[in-house]
């Protein structure tokens, strides 16, 4: 299977630069699989196609201000905090990345310092801090870690308080991630309630997105893409109440695609194990979905592994001629775009 196979055309003016002002007021496509048809509605009227008994799953982990910028040699320099692999010492990605050689000290504001220990490849440094307790820093100085796609001045610039509150879904709780579970910034507290009062079960998992989620797929042949891991977590209440879904055949409705891939790594042995676990989970088409019967979504970049995903769910010929249509009728794409509801 060729990646080409998952490319399409989109204007540029169509990427979303900036959020709604309500959340809810989203456009969403409605593919409905089985009769091949397409509906146009808004995100507003997602609870009017649930059903008492449903289970709604919504990957509740929270975005970090990851996103800071230092100065190497008198020169800004962008970086991504990954995740801290040890005491002290980070797991970043940088650009550019030719700035930032071995040895290095890359200066930060708040007093916070970083050293470069190693050098890895696509740009990525381990750096080491001056300063424990680098996490709590970065609440301070950091900026929301948004896709390159979207535009914003070097430094944060004013729109940074925006993206913080935005670009976190408002059932966030617990997690360290580096980009949001995009199909959830949606959601409105009025929504959720909406879902819960028609006898919905709203039940929360965390996967934690790292650069599994968005890395590029540097290979012509789809089979050939290896994921990297992310960690999930699911508690023994979630798994009971999906488990139980399953059994009794109402549908489990999955927010997004990180809530699809912790709900199919999850599945072993006829069962929904709960805990504390590592996927790398690679789901493209030809896939068989065990747990997940309807996908709310938002459109995806060409030949990424999500759109592969959700082609796997829907159909790739099916997505195709969704996104063709999404282009004709200027749906906003991507991680401040609209949605698409797969049933």
């Amino acid at each position: 299977m060729l990646v080409s196979d998952f490319d399409y055309d989109l204007p540029p003016e169509l990427i979303a630069q900036e959020p709604l002002p309500k959340r809810d007021r989203s456009r969403m496509m409605i593919l409905e699989r089985k009769a091949g048809k397409i509906f146009h509605s808004s995100f507003q009227n997602f609870p009017d196609l649930l059903s008492a008994g449903d289970v709604l799953v919504v990957n509740e982990t929270r975005v970090f201000p990851a996103r800071v910028w230092g100065e190497v040699n008198g020169k800004v320099v962008e970086f991504l905090f990954l995740a801290e692999k040890e005491h002290n010492i980070w797991d970043v990605l940088c650009r550019p990345a030719k700035k930032v050689k071995i040895g290095e000290i890359i200066k930060f504001s708040h007093g916070l310092y970083g050293k470069v220990l190693e050098t890895g490849p696509e740009g990525r440094r381990y750096l080491q801090f001056n300063i424990p307790d680098v996490k709590k820093i970065l609440t301070n100085i950091g900026a929301a870690p948004l896709p390159p796609y979207i535009k914003r001045p070097e430094l944060g610039g004013p729109q940074r308080n925006s993206d913080l509150e935005r670009y976190q879904t408002v059932y966030a709780r617990n997690g360290t991630s580096i980009a949001a579970p995009t199909a959830g910034l949606h959601f409105t507290p009025d929504i959720i309630n909406k879902i819960k009062a028609k006898g919905v079960h709203v039940v929360p998992i965390i996967l934690n997105v790292g650069l599994a989620t968005f890395q590029p797929v540097r290979v012509d042949v789809v089979e050939k893409h290896k994921m990297l891991k992310e960690s999930y977590t699911l508690s023994a209440s979630a798994s009971s109440l999906i488990q139980n879904a399953k059994k009794q055949g109402r549908p489990v409705i999955a927010v997004g695609t990180t809530t699809v891939r912790t709900l199919e790594s999850a599945f072993k042995n006829n069962t929904i194990k709960s805990g504390t676990h590592e996927t790398g989970l690679f789901i493209y088409p030809g896939y068989t979905f065990k747990v997940v019967d309807k996908l709310l979504t938002n459109f995806h970049l060409p030949r990424s592994t999500l759109l592969m995903l959700v082609s796997a769910f829907a159909g790739t010929e099916f997505i195709k001629k969704a996104y063709v249509e999404a282009v004709k009728q200027s749906y906003r794409f991507f991680s401040y775009g609209d949605c698409m509801f797969i049933q």
